[in-house]
């Protein structure tokens, strides 16, 4: 996310944090919107936690198999956990993830921004220009990280720095998108939450596991 160079690591968390506080805030005393509007209903949850399982389940199923192939194994020894302690691991995947990048962007993309755009336009525009908004947050942290990885980098890293970015911000706009369907099909952001953190966190864990296995 964006706040990865503006705000301190120490930092990280409490800033997310307290931004989706706030954002939560501005939709509902500002803007108007009901806890239903921002996929927060508590009638909701029961949907949100079958959906958000069973998708975080398939997360689990694809690491694995990734994993295990020798084909796809190298692409888990992301840089960014290579002599990183399993404390370091266990709490970046716990606590930095789900509390400072996972509320944030759920709240933000597609909590309060579909939901204010949608009171304006059609849900489609507002979804899209939602996802859109997603990509671009999406922009420091996709700079460089090609060099993250070593199979990575010998092949995306020989593109211009400006390809590899541009392919971020598309691909994450459109993950922006089936994550909002997500959210709307379970009417909760408690489904999208567990796939994001499920795809972030678990990266964390099995790129822990292949470098130390």
């Amino acid at each position: 996310m964006a706040s990865n160079r503006l705000v301190p690591q120490d930092w990280y968390v409490p800033f997310a944090v307290a931004s989706a506080l706030g954002l939560l805030a501005i939709g509902r005393c500002v803007v108007g919107l009901s806890w239903d509007q921002l996929g927060l209903a508590r009638r909701h949850i029961g949907s949100g936690l079958r959906w958000g399982a069973g998708a975080a389940g398939l997360v689990v199923a694809v690491y694995v198999v990734g994993f295990v192939l020798p084909g796809t194994h190298d692409l888990f020894r992301d840089g960014r956990v290579d002599d990183r302690s399993l404390g370091w691991v266990l709490f970046a995947s716990l606590i930095r993830v789900p509390f400072g990048t996972v509320l944030l962007e759920e709240v933000a993309f597609r909590g309060l921004l579909p939901a204010a755009l949608a009171t304006r336009m059609r849900t489609s525009w507002a979804v899209a220009w939602s996802a859109l908004a997603f990509g671009l947050w999406h922009v420091l942290p996709s700079m460089g990280l090609e060099h993250v990885n070593p199979v990575a980098d010998d092949t995306v890293g020989q593109l211009p720095g400006w390809v590899t970015v541009a392919g971020s911000v598309l691909s994450t706009a459109v993950v922006g998108v089936f994550f909002w369907w997500l959210r709307d099909r379970s009417q909760s952001l408690l489904a999208p939450m567990a796939l994001h953190w499920s795809t972030n966190a678990l990266g964390y864990l099995f790129a822990y596991a292949a470098w130390n296995l």
